[in-house]
């Protein structure tokens, strides 16, 4: 396992990449699949986004710099970490009433479309609601642990001596 923080540059190539891959997956539930984001997802998938630009950044730089940007990273996963906990208790403990955000059509019929663009990128399913399941966990739950991973192998980034 200390192979791996040995080539600190290939790590953080490998999480950007990792990065880009569950967005990738995450836009094919939304599209192929039909499963509405909601805003809580919309903040992880930024969160992933920012994620993957500090790591790729990371790899392109020299080796020295990559503590930092794991530093960074680490930082990063663990808002976004914080975000998918949070939307982890709303669906094991869901509100009585939701309050997330509003359909496509309900937004359309009741805003401008000048205001409903922006409300887009803010997602409109139920944060609450659990739509998808691999293993017994959620789309939310897959996220905290991909969060806490990437912090996790950013902490050892910074921390490692070297």
């Amino acid at each position: 396992m200390t192979a791996i923080f040995d080539k600190p540059r290939r790590l953080l190539a490998l999480i950007s990449v990792s990065c880009i891959a569950l967005l990738a997956f995450g836009l094919y539930l939304q599209h192929a699949v039909g499963l509405e984001p909601c805003p809580m997802c919309i903040v992880q998938r930024y969160l992933f986004i920012l994620v993957a630009l500090v790591a790729g950044l990371g790899a392109a730089l020299p080796a020295a710099a990559a503590r930092w940007m794991g530093g960074l990273m680490a930082l990063l996963s663990l808002s976004g970490a914080f975000v998918a906990a949070r939307q982890s208790w709303l669906q094991w403990f869901p509100p009585e009433v939701a309050t997330c955000g509003r359909d496509f059509y309900g937004m359309i019929e009741s805003f401008p479309l000048k205001r409903v663009i922006p409300m887009l990128f803010r997602g409109s399913g139920d944060c609450s609601a659990v739509d998808w399941t691999f293993l017994g966990l959620t789309i939310a739950n897959w996220s905290f642990l991909n969060f806490m991973l990437v912090a996790a192998l950013g902490a050892v980034l910074l921390l490692r001596r070297r």
